[in-house]
């Protein structure tokens, strides 16, 4: 009898702040390949999408900046926090990917790093930033949208 395995989608952390910054015009699931002290990081819940990105190069997806905080248990040989890492991803969404990001300017954003059924994923959203404009007006529906769910709730008390 080995461990149970585990099943569903664990989040462990999300980027927030990408759906304020950027429009998302699609979503990719991408494997990590990662060191065990990551993973063990990982399964304690830690980890920073802020500053992070994707690039593709050479045919191979990276994700850059994306801050896993050191294993400070035991005697690992740790890993270093924000090293690049490489996604894995089907041939055919890699190219898609490309001449996406080639021709529209668009970047590739971490939105959420996962388990799911006990692997670590990532979801990759292609995104295109908003001007300073969008950013406010996304703002502004936002508020818009909160001041009438509260007058909507005085209403029918």
């Amino acid at each position: 009898m080995g461990m149970p395995r585990e099943t569903g989608r664990k989040v462990i952390a999300q980027n927030k702040r990408a759906w304020h910054d950027y429009h998302i015009e699609d979503t990719y699931e991408a494997g990590l390949v990662l060191q065990g002290t990551e993973v063990k990081s990982l399964r304690l819940g830690r980890a920073s999408l802020i500053d992070g990105y994707a690039v593709i190069k050479d045919g191979e997806a990276w994700l850059i900046n994306v801050h896993i905080p050191e294993y400070t248990m035991g005697t690992w040989t740790n890993h270093a926090a924000r090293r690049t890492r490489k996604l894995l991803l089907h041939r055919k969404e890699i190219d898609k990917l490309v001449s996406k990001t080639k021709e529209g300017g668009l970047t590739l954003v971490p939105l959420a790093i996962y388990f799911k059924d006990g692997k670590a994923k990532i979801e990759i959203g292609l995104a295109k930033g908003k001007k300073d404009w969008d950013k406010r007006q996304t703002l502004a529906e936002k508020q818009a949208k909160r001041e009438m769910a509260r007058s909507l709730r005085y209403r029918n008390r």
